[in-house]
């Protein structure tokens, strides 16, 4: 089996335009994602994919492997899907395609490696990291994604809202109660699955959350989650850039 990572990367975030060119310690954080899926074990290829003539000469600069794709597209699963199907008409074809955030400078190779080993099984169609939340303050937090699952780990849903719901209590206050899990923004689909998914129109579910998952959940698409205690650091904003300063 093979197995392609790709991260999308663009410049005009809303929040921190230029991100991917930002430096931290020497270094882009695009590089520094770049080199950290490099050391994944399973990989076959490392691309970025960029709508920006500025990080693709970055990229190429250092070394790394990038594809110009458009700049229409709403999602990097989008941009990862167009990086595939140019692969294919080059004759270079990929069984798992893994999207790899280009905001998270310090991701594990181990997370990786905990994606791709899901596709073991040959029911994995899509597979996502999640993690157990410790900190009963992130469950009100609309920007840390919860998730419920199933007992074989096919998730349920996915909310910005606490979820699951504790009934008539407070969820803050009533935190050991149930568990909760927070969602991590890696995912690793099958080649044709992605092709698919990325056919679907937007779903109700999908706009009213902001969460590009639950339209392939709402689409009968099962997305396998896979539990670590690996946690990552995602860079939103220039003052994200403090959380990193005692990393080298």
């Amino acid at each position: 089996m093979r197995f392609v990572a790709i991260i999308p990367a663009r410049y005009n975030s809303s929040r921190f335009p230029g991100k991917p060119l930002a430096q931290i310690n020497g270094k882009t954080m695009i590089q520094r994602v770049y080199e950290q899926a490099s050391k994944a074990d399973y990989l076959d290829d490392v691309i970025v994919a960029t709508n920006d003539k500025r990080i693709f000469d970055h990229v190429r600069s250092f070394g790394g492997k990038v594809f110009m794709t458009d700049s229409k597209h709403a999602s990097g699963t989008d941009r990862c899907n167009e990086v595939v199907q140019k692969l294919l008409k080059k004759g270079l074809e990929y069984d798992v395609v893994v999207n790899i955030q280009g905001d998270e400078p310090y991701i594990d190779p181990q997370q990786i490696n905990l994606l791709t080993q899901a596709f073991i099984k040959s029911e994995t169609k899509i597979a996502t990291l999640i993690m157990q939340i410790k900190d009963a303050e992130l469950i009100n937090n609309q920007n840390v994604v919860k998730v419920v699952k199933q007992k074989n780990g096919k998730a349920l849903y996915f909310s910005r809202l606490p979820i699951p719901f504790v009934r008539g209590e407070s969820a803050v206050e009533n935190f050991e109660k149930t568990e909760y899990f927070k969602h991590l923004g890696i995912y690793a689909y099958k080649s044709n699955i992605l092709a698919k998914i990325c056919e679907l129109p937007k779903s109700k579910l999908e706009e009213a959350e902001s969460l590009e998952q639950l339209r392939w959940l709402e689409n009968g698409f099962h997305i396998q989650t896979i539990l670590t205690d690996l946690e990552s650091i995602a860079i939103d904003t220039p003052e994200d850039l403090l959380k990193l300063t005692n990393i080298s």
